[in-house]
């Protein structure tokens, strides 16, 4: 492939996997003061899935799996994995490597992307920029979370929100600009990271009795901040992505939204002035799955046969660190 040939990197596999175990709003009755009505009209989470038996590369593996076999892909032609995750089985080796050794993509390099509830949107466009440049061919990107690792089960306002999930998607050249990534608006900001961490087991805080009596290897949400900022900051930057592309919201065949809270996805929607039968949505059975969220969302529903090609489509997702971003893609399968 010459590599001054200027291609769009386009979607020609999904996959996915969740786990089994399923955790519905009336175990957490059981366990925190809450319950199903107050849990539902504040986060549209019914139930979620938990991987009792494993960890982020046996969801990501998965997911992986169910992509290759489904579509008859060869491992060996695959040349970069991506896992994008915030719960990786370790430190090193990356998680990427582990799911390559797996799957048995022998041929492929692969990193980890660490971006919290974005870190779908940025390991896929950095999976497209590897495309577009004309050096790889094929570069599957995952996201995947073991959330219950990190998960307090003490702590009613973090314990209902998180499940475990991965989805997974392949991407491949085309010469057609008009399907595939059409753009990217990604955005970091470090002053908000006060709002949501983990602040245990890096190098700031290295793992010790201490750490672990206070809790400091669990994640930490304020969410009334949160909330605030990911809210308009979920739409701003989908209604900016419009606006830069010249998209009507008659345009718009769906929008795809991380799935954290069913009142920031409902803003969004709004703010683009999409009804909400043109908005993604599983969080009811899956709760927010981190990186998993959006993938999780694309599977399902082309499977469902709701995408079609030539379908435009506003991806969006906001995250600790803080991390956002918004993506334009035009569908490319059939």
């Amino acid at each position: 492939m010459a590599l001054d040939t200027k291609y769009n990197a386009v979607v020609t596999a999904l996959g996915m996997y969740v786990p089994e175990t399923i955790l519905d709003n009336k175990y957490f009755e059981k366990i925190v003061e809450t319950n199903d009505e107050w849990i539902k009209s504040r986060t549209g989470i019914s139930e979620r899935r938990i991987i009792e038996n494993g960890a982020t590369s046996d969801l990501a593996t998965g997911a992986a799996k169910d992509l290759i076999e489904k579509y008859n892909i060869n491992p060996e032609e695959i040349d970069v994995v991506i896992v994008s995750t915030v719960t990786p089985d370790m430190f090193f080796p990356a998680t990427a490597c582990l799911v390559q050794d797996n799957i048995g993509a022998k041929n492929a390099w692969g990193f980890d992307v660490s971006a919290a509830c974005s870190g779908f949107l940025f390991g896929f466009h950095v999976g497209a920029s590897l495309i577009e440049s004309g050096r790889y061919k094929k570069v599957l990107v995952i996201g995947a979370d073991k959330m219950s690792a990190i998960t307090d089960y003490t702590d009613r306002n973090t314990c209902i929100l998180f499940g475990d999930a991965a989805a997974a998607v392949l991407l491949e050249p085309t010469e057609d600009k008009n399907f595939g990534l059409q753009d990217s608006l990604l955005h970091c900001d470090g002053s908000g990271r006060e709002a949501l961490y983990m602040k245990g087991g890096g190098s700031l805080n290295p793992p010790t009795h201490e750490t672990v009596d206070k809790k400091l290897h669990y994640i930490f949400q304020d969410g009334k901040a949160v909330f605030k900022v990911a809210v308009k900051g979920m739409a701003d930057i989908s209604y900016e992505i419009m606006q830069k592309n010249n998209l009507t919201s008659e345009d718009i065949a769906y929008l795809v939204p991380h799935q954290a809270n069913l009142r920031i996805i409902d803003a969004t929607a709004q703010r683009m002035g999409i009804p909400k039968e043109k908005v993604m949505i599983n969080i009811d059975k899956y709760g927010n799955t981190t990186a998993a969220t959006i993938p999780l969302c694309l599977v399902e529903y082309y499977r469902d046969g709701k995408v079609k090609k030539g379908d435009k489509l506003i991806l969006s997702a906001f995250g600790a660190g803080f991390t956002w971003g918004a993506t334009y893609l035009v569908w490319g399968m059939d």
